[in-house]
């Protein structure tokens, strides 16, 4: 069991190693991976099911003990990557179904990797773990309302049937892994250690599906996507920052909202489009899932150089005193 734990940590480390990977295997050789397309929705399900299982009393408690700091959060996840992802749909006149894939994957909530990188960056966990669950609880009212209002302009939105499958995908699962974790406790510790793999697993599986099942049309339209996915990504980093430092917020939490807002749950983005639009639709977000997995530890290493200015002020008075 211990090998297979620390296999797992491995393995989570490495994430994004393994999904750049089996993304360009799934390339390569589409005919290897083109039967996982049918799991996609399974396959997320079991993530977010991973996802119930690691959220306690505290993680909401959190909400109502700084709920000015998760608000912030929530409501800069849910403006700023639907804002740009429209805007960058409009500026650079994207075709139909790659306007709609970069507008879903800019509505999804955060994704739980962004719970990691902030604790890599050195951020604040405590409230990277509440705004992911926030906005994760709210993404079957807020995502499918944003992506009508948004996409309805390229093609026919159904808001209802999105509700009903954010529903089952991830808020049943959710709620599952809650019980699952009341109920089992201990036993649900032991297996809390393999979720790293798990998850990665799941999210590489769902990334070459897509990748092979879009092979031909990542080969005409790739680069555009990949360098508008690097542009969404990058400016949400940067906007997340910039709306702490405005909001007035610490050094740490400006470092969680710039993670929490630059990273998105692009597998919901990938199983929605899979469901209600189109392969091609989803190919932004598999495209984000790779390069967010490479951004985040870039970003997270960069924050962990950055000193808070009240702390570097207090240095020489502290060492002038300890003298």
């Amino acid at each position: 069991m211990q090998a297979v734990a620390r296999l797992s940590q491995f393995v989570g480390k490495t994430f994004a190693i393994w999904v750049l990977l089996f993304a360009i295997l799934a390339f390569i050789s589409p005919d290897q991976f083109r039967w996982i397309a049918p799991y996609i929705v399974p396959l997320l399900g079991i993530i977010m099911f991973g996802m119930g299982l690691t959220l306690s009393k505290n993680d909401f408690a959190e909400v109502f003990r700084r709920p000015g700091a998760v608000t912030i959060g929530v409501l800069g996840q849910f403006i700023i990557m639907p804002g740009l992802a429209w805007l960058l749909s409009v500026a650079l006149h994207l075709p139909t179904e790659i306007a709609v894939g970069v507008i879903l994957v800019g509505c999804c909530p955060g994704g739980t990797a962004s719970n990691v990188m902030t604790f890599l960056a050195r951020g604040d966990v405590a409230l990277s773990v509440a705004i992911t669950s926030v906005t994760t609880l709210l993404s079957p009212i807020v995502t499918p309302a944003l992506i009508y209002l948004l996409a309805s302009q390229w093609l026919e939105v159904s808001a209802a049937a999105m509700f009903w499958s954010i529903l089952q995908v991830v808020v049943l699962p959710i709620a599952l892994g809650i019980a699952a974790q009341s109920l089992l406790r201990e036993k649900v510790k032991t297996c809390t250690e393999l979720l790293p793999l798990v998850s990665v697993v799941a999210i590489v599986a769902i990334v070459a599906a897509v990748v092979a099942v879009s092979q031909q049309k990542i080969a005409t339209t790739g680069l555009t996507i990949f360098a508008v996915v690097v542009l969404h990504n990058g400016l949400g980093l940067l906007l997340g920052y910039l709306l702490g430092r405005v909001a007035g917020l610490s050094l740490a939490q400006r470092k969680t909202l710039s993670i929490e807002i630059g990273m998105q749950n692009s597998g919901l983005g990938v199983a929605l489009a899979t469901a209600h639009f189109s392969p091609l639709a989803a190919v932004p977000s598999a495209i984000f899932s790779v390069w967010h997995n490479i951004s985040g530890p870039l970003v997270a290493t960069l924050f962990q150089r950055f000193s808070d200015e009240k702390q570097a002020s207090h240095a020489p008075e502290a060492a002038a005193r300890q003298a």
